[in-house]
C-alpha cells in the first residue's frame, strides 16, 4: 500500500501513535497551549503532536512547538513519559498516545495559536489555578519544576 494514500487514524487507531511535548521557559512562565481538538479539547497543556516517521523526538518536539506556537526552540533531553488512552462509551481506545515531554530552550518568537492550539501564551504559576489546565501537565509542572 501507497502510505501517501494511508490516512492519519488520530480516532480510534490500531496501534498507540508515539507524540512529544516540550516544556519551555521564558522570565518564569511557562508555554502553554489551550488545545483546540480533541483529545483534551479546551483544555491547556504542554504544546506538542506526533512524530513523523524518520523524526527523532527532539527534532519533532522542534517542529510541532513552532507549527502550534510560533516559538522556537531547542529540544534537549526526555523528562517524563505517559501514555494517554481515552475511552468512548463502550470502553473502545478512541485515542491512544504514548507521549514523551522534554525538556526545551526557548530561542525566539512570540507564542500565537496555530497548528491545532485555540490559544497559546506565556503562562505564570499564578496563572495556572485561574486555567482548565490538564491533569499531567499540572503535576509534570508541580513535581519536576515546582511550578504552580
Amino acid at each position: 500500500m501507497n502510505p501517501s494514500l494511508s490516512p492519519k487514524r488520530e480516532e480510534y487507531p490500531d496501534q498507540p501513535r508515539v507524540a512529544v511535548g516540550a516544556i519551555v521557559f521564558k522570565d518564569r512562565k511557562v508555554l502553554l497551549v489551550r488545545r483546540g481538538k480533541p483529545p483534551a479539547r479546551d483544555l491547556w497543556a504542554i504544546p506538542g503532536g506526533s512524530v513523523e516517521v524518520s523524526e527523532t523526538l527532539q527534532r519533532a518536539a522542534e517542529r510541532e512547538i513552532y507549527e502550534e506556537t510560533g516559538v522556537t526552540i531547542q529540544a534537549l533531553e526526555p523528562i517524563y513519559t505517559f501514555d494517554y488512552i481515552e475511552r468512548d462509551e463502550f470502553g473502545c481506545a478512541r485515542f491512544h498516545y504514548v507521549i514523551v515531554d522534554l525538556t526545551a530552550d526557548y530561542v525566539g518568537g512570540e507564542p500565537r495559536p496555530g497548528d491545532d492550539a485555540l490559544e497559546a501564551r506565556w503562562v505564570s504559576a499564578q496563572e495556572l489555578a485561574s486555567l482548565r489546565v490538564s491533569l499531567k501537565t499540572l503535576q509534570l509542572l508541580k513535581e519536576r519544576f515546582d511550578f504552580g
